[in-house]
């Protein structure tokens, strides 16, 4: 097995970041993690590459891999940023050659979707103390991208190998182009915060990508960057040897971490039965495994995201009574939906709960109006709120405006 963990084989480093939920303690941490000083089998792709990142030999096979070093990624960031530290000279070297990767990819088309993640610091009892956005670096982005180039070469080896009604049945991962009503609608959306999106299928990557640039450190990054990660197609399992969109490319798969996801786990094992010259497997029984792991993941990821919006609740239950800095993210015919700047909790303020007037849902504007005052509420408006009411259970908060310090636009 391949722990999830990238390594330089060369010398037996890699990076782990000990917050990501996995299997339990003895298995992730143990049996199926490469842990410094200790023989472990594994499945690897090993790739031979020249400064400039071409490849020049790749090779898929078991081994035995005996790590002399383990980093935390923030323990390898530091080394990037100074220089100085344990296995410096090839850090530089792996952080030279992901860039170089990184960027070819782009070049190719792939969407540079960069959503915000939160994590928390919990008390002996479980109950959130904070909330920290988490901050991607480079050592991150080095992992992953060594990653995706694993399992690019993967797809690609297994996929040149036969053609035609012979080919090997064979797990992939693929993410088709995006429904051109749902871009439209993105693109509608994301004008009332004054961007502009090419629906153009042939640039509409490009656009996407030149847009997650315009809108960086903004108030609305993290509310565009989530409803553009909404509007594209989802990534499957199958047998269908598709391309992958995001990534822009002609073949993908899940060939890292069966400590994490069993698809890896077919994968290996397929890998492996055509390196030794077995004949294709029944397509008909792998597809309804990756239809299968396709259902699962799904109901993995919503409750992944029901743990967090309700840790964010719980959180907000026992914030300090104050006024925070938010951002309209939606409006709807009931009530206003803002993202607080501080924590990335949403919530909403109920158009029932407004008495300064009587605001009526503009639904072709994404703006909520007052009949009298005629106050606009649109998409993106910056504006400060106070908690009102949490219901953890629910996974709820609601919010009531600071009136006098809202930003608003009079006609």
């Amino acid at each position: 097995m391949l722990d999830d963990d990238a390594f330089d084989r060369a010398t037996s480093v890699y990076l782990v970041d000990r917050t990501v939920p996995m299997l339990p303690e003895r298995l992730s941490n143990a049996l199926c993690s490469l842990r410094p000083h200790e023989d472990k089998l594994t499945f690897a792709a090993v790739f031979e590459m020249d400064d400039k990142g071409k490849i020049h030999k790749e090779w898929f096979g078991r081994t035995i891999i005996h790590s002399d070093h383990r980093f935390t990624y923030e323990q390898a960031q530091e080394v990037i940023e100074t220089g100085e530290g344990r296995f410096a000279p090839e850090l530089k070297l792996l952080n030279q050659l992901h860039h170089i990767l990184r960027k070819e990819r782009f070049k190719k088309g792939a969407v540079n979707f960069e959503t915000a993640e939160v994590k928390f610091k919990l008390d002996p009892q479980g109950k959130p103390l904070m909330v920290i956005p988490k901050i991607r670096k480079d050592a991150h982005k080095l992992i992953e991208e060594f990653m995706l180039l694993a399992n690019r070469a993967v797809a690609t080896h297994v996929f040149k190998m036969k053609k035609g009604e012979s080919a090997n049945t064979f797990v992939y991962r693929t993410h088709d182009f995006p429904d051109p009503q749902k871009v439209e609608d993105f693109a509608v959306f994301a004008k009332q915060f004054g961007h502009k999106v090419n629906v153009e299928e042939a640039v509409v990557s490009r656009s996407l990508n030149k847009l997650m640039d315009e809108i960086e450190g903004k108030p609305e990054q993290n509310v565009l960057q989530s409803l553009a990660v909404r509007a594209m197609a989802k990534a499957k399992y199958t047998t269908e040897a598709k391309g992958h969109f995001g990534l822009a490319f002609d073949h993908y798969t899940h060939f890292t971490s069966p400590i994490r996801r069993y698809p890896d786990m077919m994968v290996h094992r397929l890998l492996q039965r055509y390196l030794d010259g077995g004949k294709p497997v029944s397509k008909k029984e792998y597809e309804e495994k990756c239809i299968h792991s396709s259902e699962r993941e799904k109901r993995a990821a919503d409750a992944e995201r029901a743990s967090i919006k309700y840790k964010q609740v719980e959180f907000m239950s026992l914030a300090e009574d104050k006024v925070y800095d938010g951002i309209i993210t939606g409006v709807t015919d009931f009530g206003i939906f803002v993202e607080i700047v501080e924590t990335k909790c949403e919530g909403m303020v109920r158009l029932a709960d407004m008495k300064d007037d009587f605001y009526e849902f503009d639904e072709k504007n994404y703006r909520a109006i007052g009949r009298r005052r005629k106050k606009v509420y649109r998409l993106g408006d910056k504006v400060q709120v106070r908690i009102k009411k949490t219901d953890v259970d629910r996974r709820l908060i609601d919010l009531t405006f600071e009136i006098d310090k809202t930003r608003s636009i009079e006609f």
